[in-house]
């Protein structure tokens, strides 16, 4: 019970602490989402293609990039040393496919190149990455 001199105070919702939950699970899910993609080779621009399909089994990335380094899995590596390269990971996969990642700014001559050293390996599969148009 009150006092009769106690005066009536409005009661008073404080929503400070409702918007840090509020915001800390929107952090929560948007760096958890960024996790959520799955990059196999280095960024690039690849070109598009109307017929391209998605490989389930890829475990080898090689990518060129627009000034022509090559990279295997996003270590950079000479093309003298991509074969055995990609043999020593070849092992360790029973059917692996290796996936070249050219930008599109490549030279033809440039990817020609990589293939070849590619398919000296006997038991690889290859395909190229292209963006869904």
């Amino acid at each position: 019970m009150r006092a009769p001199e106690e005066q009536d105070y409005p009661l008073e919702l404080n929503v400070t602490p409702m918007l840090d939950v509020v915001f800390s699970i929107l952090t929560f899910f948007i760096m958890s989402t960024l996790f959520l993609t799955r990059s196999e080779g280095l960024p690039l621009n690849l070109p598009q293609a109307a017929t391209a399909k998605s490989q389930q089994q890829t475990r080898i990335a090689v990518s060129i990039q627009p000034d022509g380094q090559v990279a295997l899995n996003r270590k950079p590596i000479q093309l003298e040393q991509l074969e055995t390269g990609v043999r020593t990971l070849v092992q360790a996969n029973q059917q692996p496919v290796v996936v070249i990642h050219a930008d599109e700014k490549v030279g033809h001559g440039q990817v020609v190149a990589v293939m070849d050293q590619v398919r000296k390996i006997d038991g690889v599969k290859m395909a190229i990455a292209t963006k869904k148009k």
